[in-house]
């Protein structure tokens, strides 16, 4: 016999399967909507329905943007330079690069790293458009700034052998960020020092 209701092990579940979220936690939150009002698991169910239908990836870097947007908020201003690029690996590392204030280039997100043990390959990331973007467009930089991770540096060295007959300079961020670290949990200050300390590779 089951010791809680079908609908509340299902969320108990659902919840389980997001990042740093454990059985302990997952049940405290689905226990914090059981005894909440109506109101806020309508909004969060809601949020949850439309993250997926509203938002879509840019057509040019990758990076979040909504659905009816051919490109991102980043994409489109005219302020920032086009020349500079930064190749990151998810969105997150884009909110972490613009919460220091300082980079005014434009990103690439690649969705994800090389990892054989998982099975990703170049195939599988947004390495072609890069390549595609340096024929298409006049860039004079490219930042690479995958975590300080052994399949950051896996991707970064792939990257710049791709890239080096380009002639573009490339760099990559300082090793300000600890080894093994993610740049969405990295301090401001770190990732300034990062920025400001990045080194041409090759």
């Amino acid at each position: 016999m089951a010791v809680l209701p079908l609908p509340v092990n299902n969320l108990i579940s659902a919840l389980e399967r997001l990042p740093g979220i454990g059985p302990k936690t997952a049940s405290r939150l689905a226990f914090f909507l059981l005894r909440s009002p109506d109101e806020i698991s309508q909004q969060l169910a809601a949020a949850l329905v439309d993250i997926k239908k509203a938002t879509g990836a840019c057509k040019r870097c990758f990076h979040i943007t909504l659905v009816e947007q051919e490109f991102c908020d980043i994409c489109q201003d005219s302020r920032r330079d086009e020349s500079l690029i930064c190749v990151v690996e998810d969105p997150l590392d884009v909110l972490a690069i613009e919460r220091t204030g300082i980079f005014q280039g434009r990103y690439h997100v690649l969705m994800g790293v090389l990892s054989p043990i998982e099975g990703i390959g170049p195939e599988d990331l947004k390495i072609r458009p890069l390549i595609q973007r340096i024929h298409d467009e006049t860039i004079r930089e490219i930042i690479i700034a995958t975590n300080p991770s052994m399949e950051g540096d896996a991707t970064a060295i792939y990257l710049q052998k791709q890239l080096h007959s380009s002639g573009i300079r490339i760099t990559r961020l300082a090793r300000g960020l600890p080894m093994g670290g993610d740049l969405e949990y990295a301090d401001q200050n770190t990732l300034q020092r990062a920025l400001a300390g990045r080194q041409d590779m090759g």
